[in-house]
């Protein structure tokens, strides 16, 4: 990984690249990877995937900022786990906003990294005022001297007629979808955080959770029960059933939603561990209950539920 504001920055010496902010790295990202590798062996280089640490629309209009799919530890996993060679991150600011296409052009791509092809997504754009795209990049390759590919978008394995993107995995997750989130990003839909003591009442109803706290500029799931994954620190993965809301039974104007899982079969203590909290199927939505008894008898038909769905 290098990052381009390191007291000491490093180059490469020629590379194929893509570009973008890669947030989610779902099939859609993994398309165009694949084929800037192809491009890559073809001409004996690394590839390289240029992207920023943190969305640009954060800058550019924080009001209606996207919420994000993975975190930029996450994102660069997914990215190392994708085969690429090199990670270039941006850090992205006013400076870097106002930036003319070009220049971002020269310092980076034939700067830093001495470009020898870059393949993106037909969509793409980049610099400021989006002024950069497909045409801009082929017309500055032109000139120094390396290739550029821009590719048809790939089509939602869903079935639907939109292809996709980030924003449709969004959309996806706000409904509860997270089958078809989990479709589109090619692995289920996860979100890490550190387990923190909540109000304790799992433990008190006989169902202990792991509370687990998520910035609020990451997408989650909807309100709603949930079958997934619960991964701990050192690995190992437990069936779990989520949780994720506002608790209507015991409060009646929460302000925001709380992430807790109940881990199956698992006794122990898992403050301060890290989480990650994998969404597989949709059971039932949020609801109310008249009392603790009818509480206690949705939970059990809960866990059984997720443990028939893992």
């Amino acid at each position: 990984m290098i990052r381009d504001n390191d007291p000491s920055p490093a180059s490469i010496d020629g590379c194929a690249a893509t570009i973008g902010v890669y947030d989610g790295v779902h099939l859609g990202h993994q398309a165009v990877i694949r084929t800037t590798q192809e491009r890559a062996a073809v001409l004996g280089v690394p590839t390289a995937v240029v992207t920023f640490d943190r969305h640009p629309a954060t800058i550019l209009r924080p009001e209606n900022a996207p919420l994000q799919l993975t975190t930029l530890d996450q994102k660069l996993e997914l990215l190392a786990l994708a085969g690429v060679d090199c990670t270039f991150v941006v850090h992205f600011d006013e400076a870097r906003a106002k930036e003319a296409a070009e220049d971002f052009v020269h310092e980076v791509l034939v700067s830093r990294l001495g470009t020898k092809a870059v393949v993106v997504g037909e969509d793409f754009h980049f610099g400021h005022q989006r002024r950069g795209n497909v045409a801009m990049l082929t017309e500055a390759g032109q000139r120094h001297g390396f290739t550029v590919e821009g590719l048809s978008l790939l089509p939602s394995p869903t079935g639907t007629t939109e292809p996709v993107s980030s924003t449709a995995i969004r959309r996806a997750l706000a409904g509860g979808d997270v089958e078809s989130a989990a479709t589109m990003l090619g692995r289920a839909y996860e979100i890490r955080g550190t387990v923190v003591k909540g109000d304790q009442r799992g433990r008190l109803l006989g169902f202990p959770t792991a509370n687990v706290p998520v910035p609020a500029h990451m997408a989650l799931p909807a309100d709603a029960v949930y079958a997934g994954w619960y991964v701990r620190a050192d690995g190992s993965r437990h069936m779990a059933a989520i949780n994720l809301g506002r608790r209507p039974t015991f409060y009646e104007h929460a302000e925001t939603s709380v992430l807790e899982a109940h881990l199956m079969d698992f006794e122990g203590d898992l403050y301060g561990e890290a989480a990650h909290i994998q969404f597989v199927k949709l059971l039932r939505s949020e609801m109310r209950f008249e009392g603790i008894d009818a509480l206690k008898a949705q939970l059990e038909r809960d866990i059984h539920a997720a443990r028939e769905a893992l």
